[in-house]
């Protein structure tokens, strides 16, 4: 019998329904409607900040991003933004390992992600580094993570390659033939949470790859294992968010290259798009803009305590949770709206066990979804469990997104809206009232999959679309209530409770 979601208790199911549209007066979501679709539709152009961005960096030229912690191998010009090493004499050699984007707080009795990740680089007595360059306190998080390797039968070795080891030359150590040694014999190279730019000025500066750099790679071009949590995530796309917290800052086109977005070290490619911390911190909202204005088309966003595994084409989600794969393939922009916009965005949500082809993208769940119950809204037999309308006051709150998608396939209706907005914007502001309209819908390709087989529902989501439209919202949101209006239990004509029914 189909169980009703946690994230929905069932005795109210709209989780404060409004009347739709009903934050920030009325007519800032119908006139947001209103526009979907109007005006002459194309794709951003500027690859800098977009051309749908509100607030942009002064012209081409980037704020000053931190000082790099370390010199360049050579003296020739730096690659582009989020360019991948060359190989050897130029050439790019075939790709043999696995990257394991860790979408951070990686529990120590996750077994199935720190097993995953040593079984990959050859199981028991598999030579591991450990990099904790982006650690606020290297020495005790590198201690932590070789400890949970060798706890899963690794011989893992921290190496001290980090900015807040006050004693270490950074420089002398990016180039010391003993670590690079030692790297190059290793079949995994793990790097610790933190924060990312540290691992990019140190290993890249100024774009450069040093020669420890160049020894991860060759580890990862001949077969091994480079896993990364949390900032050790992050660097795995050719760009990265550098230092973005703030993810509707983002989507008002808060950003300058240097500053909040910068180069990655690549190692899934130029094709993919990398973030972390995804559903928890409603990440999705950030990475469709800058995907956008760096014309990525795919887009991993792996939860926290959950792994990704990137092998050629094929991605397989393990762990605690899961992942959200973004498809851009056919979006489009309106650039008359002047703000952050898309339509025809393309999400799958990818559970524990599911695996996505990057080259088809076609998805394959988990064994115990196929014993579950397929989900497919446009077949006769469809029997949705949710009827409700459903409406979000933050869609970018944690896992709110995943939650609308599985909501959405498993019910009778063909949308669930919600709303994002900085409800605290800073004084002087001039897009404090800029706020954006979601709306989930369900399409052509639209699918799932849902089993309670270990419990507790669990879904596997295809292809359910996106549209992001800019909207109004006055500033403050809510105010006083009216003096001496009262509403007595009871007097309001036409209401009835929901749940309740003639007696």
């Amino acid at each position: 019998m189909k169980k009703v979601l946690p994230f929905l208790p069932r005795t109210w199911l709209l989780c404060l329904v409004f009347a739709v549209g009903g934050v920030g007066a009325g007519s800032s979501a119908v006139a947001a409607d209103s526009v979907l679709g109007a005006g002459q539709v194309q794709s951003p152009t500027n690859p800098k900040t977009g051309v749908w961005t509100v607030i942009r960096g002064p012209g081409n030229q980037a704020s000053k991003s931190a000082p790099a912690t370390a010199t360049p191998s050579s003296s020739a010009t730096p690659s582009p933004l989020g360019a991948l090493p060359p190989g050897p004499a130029g050439a790019e050699p075939a790709i043999k390992g696995y990257a394991v984007p860790i979408g951070g707080a990686l529990k120590a009795d996750n077994d199935e992600v720190w097993g995953r990740i040593v079984a990959l680089a050859g199981g028991k007595g598999a030579r591991f580094v450990v990099f904790s360059t982006a650690s606020e306190d290297p020495e005790a998080s590198a201690r932590q993570t070789v400890d949970l390797l060798q706890r899963r039968g690794a011989v893992a070795e921290a190496l001290p390659v980090a900015p807040k080891f006050s004693w270490v030359d950074l420089n002398k150590v990016v180039r010391d033939p003993a670590l690079i040694n030692k790297i190059k014999n290793a079949r995994g190279v793990f790097f610790t949470g933190g924060a990312q730019e540290r691992i990019v000025d140190v290993l890249a500066p100024g774009g450069h790859p040093t020669p420890m750099l160049e020894a991860i790679w060759d580890v990862y071009r001949r077969g091994g294992v480079v896993a990364g949590t949390s900032a050790g995530a992050a660097i795995m796309s050719t760009v990265m968010f550098r230092d973005a917290p703030s993810v509707i800052n983002i989507m008002k086109g808060k950003w300058v290259e240097g500053k909040q977005i910068d180069r990655g070290l690549g190692f899934v490619g130029p094709d993919l798009f990398v973030d972390q911390h995804f559903l928890k911190r409603g990440r999705f909202g950030r990475m469709i803009p800058l995907m956008m204005a760096k014309g990525y088309k795919l887009g991993l966003g792996v939860d926290e305590n959950t792994a990704a595994i990137i092998h050629g084409d094929e991605i397989e989600v393990i762990g605690g949770k899961g992942a959200l794969m973004v498809d851009l393939g056919e979006v489009k922009t309106d650039p008359t709206l002047g703000a952050f916009n898309v339509t025809n965005a393309r999400l799958s949500y990818l559970d524990h066990g599911d695996k996505f082809n990057l080259r088809t993208r076609v998805t394959q769940p988990s064994a115990i979804k196929l014993r579950g119950e397929k989900l497919d809204p446009f077949s006769a037999e469809f029997k949705p469990y949710y009827t409700e309308e459903l409406f979000h006051l933050d869609m970018l709150g944690d896992s709110t997104i995943s939650n609308a998608m599985s909501y959405l396939i498993d019910s009778n209706r063909n949308e669930v809206r919600g709303l994002s907005f900085d409800v605290l914007p800073k004084p002087g502001d001039p897009v404090a009232d800029l706020g954006f309209l979601f709306r989930l819908y369900k399409g052509k390709g639209s699918y799932g999959w849902s089993t309670d087989e270990l419990g507790g529902e669990e879904y596997t989501v295809v292809n359910v679309f996106l549209d992001v439209t800019p909207v109004r919202l006055p500033q403050p949101i809510f105010g006083p209530w009216q003096a001496g209006t009262r509403v007595a239990p009871g007097t309001a004509p036409g209401v009835v409770e929901r749940g309740d029914g003639a007696q």
